[in-house]
């Protein structure tokens, strides 16, 4: 009974009695480090700037833009000639005719 069954087993998975054979298990293997040494020098630009990320960016162009949200001071007035640049929001009737308008 137990040779009919194992008949069907190896039919269905396709193996012919080869169920201890090595070459159908998974192998891992560590790759190697892209960097050249231990070196953290070498991961800085080509200019010299050291790019780091999040709150601690070093990057000029952000630095240019004002982008440093940890030295900043209490909330953020934008002058009144900004705050009259601003559109007023659209009201709810006017964006309910917008969503029938895109979903027809």
């Amino acid at each position: 009974m137990s040779s009919i069954v194992n008949k069907i087993k190896e039919a269905a998975s396709g193996h012919k009695g080869e169920s201890n054979d090595s070459s159908n298990e998974q192998s891992f293997s560590t790759q190697p480090h892209p960097a050249k040494s231990n070196n953290p020098a070498e991961l800085e630009a080509v200019n010299g700037q050291k790019w780091g990320g999040g709150l601690t960016s070093e990057r000029p162009d952000l630095q240019a833009q004002g982008f440093q949200a940890h030295s900043a001071h209490g909330p953020q007035i934008p002058s009144q000639e900004l705050q009259e640049g601003i559109e007023q929001p659209a009201s709810r009737e006017e964006l309910r005719a917008r969503a029938a308008e895109l979903n027809n």
